[in-house]
């Protein structure tokens, strides 16, 4: 994985110093809250319903061991003794005391983190694929791209203050695992007919309020203008983004409004000025980035044996492993959804014990999923037993990957001040109503999300079923929506219908579940019975 060199370090150390003293003026008065409102959010840190909150940005989801434990250590030593891994593979952290705050981005300096631009109108946390560098899938690891375009977007003068935040992500394999047509920029690393690496433009893509699909802008980019392709379609986006009304103000907005025809137009038009400039990075970056991404030292003849003589972790290893493309190990997922559990949530000793187990079993590296659980990505099969035991007393070692038990959602109004309703309890209720094996065997791959507000930070726009939380005359009320999904055949959920109580929606969601099993017909996910069959069974079974 990338290493800080003296500039990225100068650039994390020199912003803790310039933080520390803004918030010695804060606290001394010489501030006031108005003031230092972009200054804190510009380091990622929030003022939510009970405390602070601070986002801790994990770049393309991938930190080794020593990040890790730090992160464990932050959650005990600062806050309440749990962090939250977030849907932009973040991590954060919900009860934090001002004072604290540039102790704990000097700890995170310390190994190479930080939280710079985890908020504010500016280029967010760059996300990728989990599985990058070892699913077999993959054209090639999309990391270091990602790398390069955090390492431009990283205090660009010009996209610090944009009509609104921005998101990329980039894959490099035909299976979407980062909800790559979600983005406001999704980037798919592609082969040309000539063999060459180049990327594949998506733009105008996004959840929230006015969710969006990003359509295709451009089929092949060459990597020698990957850069300098990103900035014409800031730029353009800059230009001529809303900035009187914020709810029309991201780029999916423009790109609807100008027509996906226009708006490129004008990008290739940004792009013919740009390269007259010489602004792209040259190719010998590019390189050298890409050496810190090379393969680990995997055993050429590791055993592809397993004993799955214990059920429980036989059913582990057909839940949440996935192939490798390195004969002999496997990829590892952690599930952080246990049974009743706060999706996300890891206490800092679990913290600690995955770090500890990335160090002995994965080559020192973890990642962070869009879906809130953790990888281990390069794990010895050989090692397999050992490292799922630690993980199961520890109570991570739940065997739920892509079940109606691995849900996705947000802190929701027991945390966020815009929320409008609570997320939590429903996961939990419905965790508990699904909890069992045999039922999550029987309902297979289905992927639920919630939202405890219009922001979608819990994307169930994309959830096979999603829940929306809604403010009804001051009463929380969940939405129900259907057909959602975040792969390569991307779609957005439909509302059924009114909506429901806390309890209500958990009995909806099994009134939905009841239908699909009634109609499934052979090897059909839920997904795929419901896009046959359409909504109305669905509605007539949850209303009568």
């Amino acid at each position: 994985m990338y290493k800080y060199d003296s500039y990225d370090q100068q650039m994390v150390d020199t912003r803790v110093a310039e933080f520390r003293d803004q918030v010695r003026r804060r606290l001394s008065g010489d501030l006031t809250e108005e003031q230092f409102r972009p200054l804190r959010l510009q380091n990622g840190l929030y003022l939510q319903l009970h405390a602070y909150m601070l986002r801790v940005a994990v770049p393309y989801g991938t930190l080794n061991s020593a990040q890790m434990k730090v992160l464990g250590d932050i959650a005990d030593k600062y806050d309440r003794g749990y962090g939250h891994f977030t849907t932009r593979q973040n991590i954060q952290y919900n009860w934090i005391k001002l004072e604290d705050t540039p102790d704990i981005l000097a700890d995170l300096a310390a190994v190479e983190m930080h939280a710079i631009q985890t908020s504010g109108n500016c280029i967010r946390n760059i996300s990728s694929d989990q599985y990058a560098g070892a699913a077999a899938d993959e054209i090639v690891d999309p990391r270091p791209y990602a790398e390069l375009l955090r390492q431009w977007s990283s205090f660009h003068p010009e996209f610090l203050t944009l009509p609104r935040k921005f998101k990329i992500a980039v894959i490099a394999s035909e299976t979407d695992r980062a909800a790559m047509r979600l983005h406001d920029i999704g980037i798919k690393m592609v082969k040309n007919a000539a063999g060459e690496i180049g990327a594949q433009f998506y733009v105008g893509g996004g959840m929230g309020r006015t969710p969006m699909i990003g359509p295709m802008i451009k089929e092949f980019v060459p990597l020698d203008h990957l850069i300098t392709y990103s900035e014409a379609c800031l730029r353009v986006y800059n230009r001529y983004g809303r900035r009187d009304n914020k709810y029309k103000a991201r780029i999916k907005i423009l790109v609807h409004e100008l027509g996906k025809d226009e708006y490129t137009r004008q990008v290739e038009e940004e792009l013919a000025h740009l390269l007259t400039m010489g602004i792209e990075p040259p190719i010998a970056e590019l390189e050298r980035i890409k050496q810190y991404f090379t393969d680990p030292a995997f055993e050429a003849d590791a055993s592809d044996d397993l004993d799955l003589s214990d059920p429980d972790f036989r059913l582990w290893v057909e839940r949440n492993t996935h192939a490798h493309k390195q004969a002999g190990y496997v990829i590892a997922n952690v599930s952080l959804k246990p049974v009743g559990g706060i999706p996300g949530d890891a206490t800092a000793d679990q913290i600690r014990l995955m770090a500890q187990l990335a160090k002995d079993y994965s080559f020192d590296e973890l990642r962070v999923t869009h879906a809130q659980n953790i990888v281990f990505p390069h794990v010895k099969k050989a090692d397999l037993y050992t490292l799922w035991k630690a993980l199961d007393e520890a109570g991570i070692g739940t065997a739920n990957l892509d079940t109606v038990g691995d849900i996705i959602a947000c802190p929701g109004l027991d945390y966020c001040s815009l929320a409008n309703a609570r997320s939590i309890p429903v996961a939990q209720k419905i965790s508990e109503r699904f909890g069992s094996s045999e039922k999550q065997a029987e309902i297979g791959e289905l992927k639920l999300k919630i939202s405890g507000c219009i922001n979608a930070c819990g994307h169930h726009h994309a959830g096979h079923i999603g829940i929306l939380g809604v403010d009804k005359k001051g009463v929380e009320n969940y939405q129900l929506l259907l057909g959602g999904c975040e792969g390569a055949d991307t779609s957005l959920g439909k509302i059924t219908g009114p909506g429901f109580d806390e309890n209500g929606i958990v009995d909806a969601v099994e009134k939905a579940t009841e239908v699909y099993l009634s109609n499934k017909q052979d090897g059909e996910r839920f997904l795929d019975t419901y896009r046959r069959i359409g909504m109305d069974p669905f509605k007539e079974a949850i209303y009568g």
